[in-house]
């Protein structure tokens, strides 16, 4: 008797870094499902907290498991190093996220090398990122867009959260700790909105073919969640999904449309037309606009509606991508966790601040397809440049400390 066949698309999560680790840890504590989840880093120590499936730990003897010092060449040439495990990690891959947070080290230098390898492999290669706070430092920031313009070379589509609206659009007494983890939510957010469309079962069912449909080469994306109950509650979180401050452009002229409507199941055909027409009539008139409902009787009597729209930019080519020439240290070791019980989840599991709101956003004009030829004259083109690193001290490998606070 022959082995079943799966027919469910297979999507990795990987969180590069410190950040992008968290940010998995989150995922894996809301009960994401249908994923498989992977943390890739230097820094072994923050590898021991990751409760990722599989685990790499990447730079070896050059970095001594120590992290790469809020250096980002340092974790570009880490991953390099480690072509070929990344590549086993990611075999098999129908879609991969890889998820960093731009402007130190590892996250920075190594998630493009990531998403290089993952778009190669034929998956469908989605960025989700996130921005520094302003009080990180401008090294960390312009070491953050170096990173960011590296990683949108290699992404079909690239989702930056800007981490300082998150600031302006909370209390004043957001604690250092929580102003973090805020962020790392988000991430989380981005990412499961996304992957909520292929894994949930629904009356209107979105696969990996609709998403693929739209975020392919897709260039600037935009992903917006809306909440309400009551009345009018269709059109309302509607309006929420596609009206929101953490949005830095708006969605008018989306060329590609993903919709999800998520309630009880006592939706009715009436709102969700109507709030899909509403959202019809901001976007290019030519869009490709594909929808699904999912029945969730824990929301109550609320809706919730997701939005993606995504093919505002022309695509521009693929630039080539220069190999490092590093030697290669001893292999890290790659770590394979047993996946525990599945989790039952808490639906709609969107943070209070973010009810309504939508995580960004980013131009990111790729690509789909290169040819080998390019392949030869990757030699040619530099690697990314980034801001010189300060002499070591105890906070390498976070925060950017401004000079007042040292």
């Amino acid at each position: 008797m022959s082995d079943p066949v799966n027919f469910l698309a297979v999507i990795k999560v990987v969180g590069v870094g410190g950040a992008g680790g968290n940010a998995v840890n989150q995922m894996i504590e809301k009960g994401l499902r249908g994923v498989e989840f992977i943390a890739i880093n230097t820094d072994g120590q923050d590898l021991l907290k990751s409760e990722a499936h599989v685990k790499l730990e990447i730079g070896g003897d050059s970095t001594k498991s120590l992290g790469a010092g809020a250096d980002p060449e340092v974790g570009r040439l880490a991953a390099e190093a480690h072509v070929d495990e990344i590549a086993e990690v990611l075999r098999g891959a129908d879609m991969v996220f890889v998820s960093a947070g731009e402007g130190g080290g590892t996250g920075t230098g190594a998630a493009p090398v990531v998403a290089r390898i993952a778009k190669q492999s034929g998956a469908l290669t989605v960025g989700v990122v996130s921005r520094p706070f302003n009080f990180e430092g401008r090294r960390r920031a312009e070491n953050a867009q170096a990173g960011i313009d590296a990683l949108r070379a290699e992404v079909d589509t690239l989702i930056i959260v800007p981490n300082q609206k998150l600031i302006d659009l909370n209390d004043e007494e957001l604690s250092l700790p929580d102003a973090f983890s805020m962020a790392d939510d988000v991430l989380r957010a981005g990412v499961q909105g996304i992957s909520d469309l292929i894994t949930e079962p629904g009356f209107i069912n979105l696969d990996f073919a609709d998403v693929k449909s739209v975020m392919q080469g897709a260039g600037t994306a935009l992903m917006g969640i809306g909440i309400a109950k009551g009345e009018d509650r269709a059109m309302r979180a509607a309006e929420q999904a596609i009206n929101h401050p953490l949005l830095e452009s708006s969605i008018d002229n989306a060329r590609g449309v993903l919709i999800q409507f998520a309630a009880a199941s006592n939706m009715k055909l009436k709102e969700v037309n109507d709030a899909a027409k509403l959202i019809q009539e901001v976007v290019h008139p030519t869009a490709n606009i594909i929808f699904g409902t999912s029945i969730d009787n824990t929301l109550g009597d609320e809706m919730r509606v997701t939005v993606i729209g995504a093919g505002f930019d022309e695509v521009a080519p693929r630039p080539a991508y220069r190999s490092s020439g590093f030697t290669a240290p001893s292999s890290g070791p790659i770590t394979i966790v047993e996946p525990v019980a599945e989790v039952v989840t808490e639906p709609a599991d969107v943070p209070s601040w973010f009810a309504g709101s939508t995580a960004t956003i980013s131009a990111v004009p790729t690509a789909s397809s290169y040819d080998e030829d390019e392949d030869e004259d990757q030699e040619e083109q530099a690697p990314p440049v980034y801001a010189q690193p300060k002499p070591a001290n105890r906070f390498d490998d976070g925060l950017d400390i401004p000079d007042f606070l040292q």
